[in-house]
């Protein structure tokens, strides 16, 4: 998306640059201790100009530098080299979102010239080969984990942004009249040159500034380097979000998965099963507002050079669809729990008048059946001729009268169990797997 400004504005935005500038951002896999301390607030370890204040008061949202270091050029390796370029500095940062996602930040400067040919190829070069990026002489992930002492391993995940600030010649080229600019220039870079030779959508020129981007690559000239800062903190946010939506989504499927394939045997079961589905739920809906909905939209920067750039690389990465597509299936987890819940207690609540029902036959039956005790010992409490006073009442003798008054009650005691266990047994039938949560088919015109 092109962005330009004009008066006071533009003055205060614009500005030249001499050297190159690159800032390659990787989402991460991982998680970082918790109790880790934070580096200060992004306001306090970048420079974001006449930005701050928007920023500031939007501090509680935004993610914060957990590490932040310059480190010697020379240390930074790419697989297939330095394509011809002059690495002069590099500052690498690691910011942590309040939901603890990660984004690496590889802030990279170019002295002398950066033909398009090469920086293209360092931008291929720095995102298909980015597991076999060394930082001296150990993977740069490796020597992460090192300065961080992460609490999950680190790891690269699918999503790369590169931001490209041209300086120099490179700069001159872009900015210069459509008829002087080399026609393949900006394909190179936004594409990396993997494309035929077209410009890109929704390009345009205003004065001294220009914005264009692809999905992986945008490229921003002519702006001063608070603009520049603005609009990779608007890239990190498209970033984290995109990860975590598809995090979001591969949990919904295993939610799903562990709800068809719950082998609970016992309604306490059952209900533990609901209970960590619930908690596993809450969570998604917890990374879709504070890892997606907080950083899709201009409320942390509402500013017309942010709010396009933003809205196009949204727009250009499909973020608002997959957002709402995620959200129905989120809901839709949500229902099926809810149904199994509201299951279970109408189960229970049957199975507690069942028993209740059982121990009021069993009491009932009981009751019937106390004669034979009574007559049992009203026969021993008799002076009758069959009772001899010096025979314990202990005799073998007297089994069959035992016999008479006992089997009664452990036959209903063994006819009330069985009931009482089969009735127990009934809620099994919750466990019967959910139907299949149907496919959520996409918006026509998507």
């Amino acid at each position: 998306m092109t962005v330009g400004t004009a008066g006071g504005t533009a003055a205060l935005d614009a500005g030249t640059r001499e050297l190159t500038r690159v800032v390659v951002l990787f989402s991460l896999t991982g998680r970082l201790d918790p109790g880790r301390p934070a580096l200060g607030s992004l306001v306090d370890t970048f420079d974001f100009g006449r930005f701050a204040l928007h920023l500031t008061s939007s501090e509680a949202v935004l993610p914060v530098p957990v590490l932040v270091e310059d480190v010697a050029p020379a240390d930074l390796r790419l697989p297939h080299g330095d394509h011809g370029l002059d690495l002069a500095a590099v500052e690498i940062a690691v910011l942590a979102t309040p939901r603890g996602d990660l984004t690496l930040a590889l802030d990279c400067g170019f002295a002398g010239e950066t033909p398009s040919a090469a920086l293209a190829a360092w931008l291929a070069d720095s995102c298909f080969d980015r597991d076999r990026i060394t930082l001296g002489s150990e993977d740069l992930l490796d020597s992460l984990s090192g300065r961080l002492a992460p609490r999950e391993p680190l790891a690269f995940g699918q999503n790369v942004h590169q931001l490209v600030f041209p300086g120099g010649d490179l700069a001159d080229d872009l900015l210069g009249p459509d008829e002087t600019r080399p026609p393949t220039l900006l394909n190179e870079l936004v594409y990396r040159g993997r494309l035929s030779t077209s410009e890109p959508p929704h390009l345009s020129r205003h004065g001294r500034t220009l914005s264009a981007h692809g999905r992986g690559v945008s490229v921003h000239a002519g702006w001063a380097e608070h603009v520049e800062n603005g609009l990779t903190l608007v890239a990190i946010g498209m970033v984290s979000a995109l990860a975590v939506l598809q995090r979001t989504r591969l949990a919904a499927f295993e939610t799903m998965r562990a709800n068809e394939q719950a082998s609970a045997s016992s309604p306490y079961e059952i209900r533990s099963l609901i209970s960590q589905l619930s908690a596993g739920v809450n969570e998604l809906q917890l990374d879709l507002a504070f890892g997606v909905e907080a950083y899709v939209d201009s409320l942390l920067i509402p500013e017309m050079v942010m709010e396009a750039f933003q809205s196009s690389l949204r727009d250009a990465l499909g973020i608002r669809d997959s957002l709402d597509n995620s959200a129905r299936m989120v809901e839709r987890l949500t229902s099926v729990i809810s149904a199994r819940s509201a299951a279970l207690d109408a189960e229970l609540s049957e199975r507690d008048d069942r028993r209740d029902r059982t121990v009021s036959v069993l009491v009932a039956i009981a009751t019937l059946i106390a004669l034979p005790p009574t007559l049992l010992l009203a026969f021993f409490g008799v002076n009758a001729t069959t009772v001899n006073p010096h025979r314990s009442v202990f005799d073998p003798r007297y089994l069959p009268a035992y016999l008479l008054a006992w089997i009664p009650f452990l036959v209903l005691a063994v006819i009330g169990y069985v009931r009482i266990i089969r009735t127990g047994r009934r809620s099994g039938s919750l466990l019967t797997p959910a139907d299949p949560i149907p496919a959520q088919r996409p918006p026509s015109g998507s």
